[in-house]
């Protein structure tokens, strides 16, 4: 993986992550709390998710077993 596409995906990532934020506050004031919780999770999970994978990724990098290009 290029660094490039690394920082590409750190910042999607981020971007997912504040646009479930973003799903469940406007979601609350136009369809109710509980809808909103219920659209916006699978958003955090992805978001999430893929953060998880950046800083697995990041780590494997720092210790040297697998390395950025």
């Amino acid at each position: 993986m290029r660094k490039e596409r690394f920082v590409l995906l750190a910042v999607i990532a981020f971007a997912v992550v504040f646009a479930s934020f973003l799903t469940r506050g406007v979601g609350q004031l136009l369809i109710g709390r509980d809808l909103a919780i219920l659209l916006s999770a699978p958003i955090a999970v992805v978001g999430f998710g893929l953060l998880i994978y950046l800083f697995v990724r990041a780590t494997l990098d720092a210790v040297g077993v697998w390395t950025l290009e």
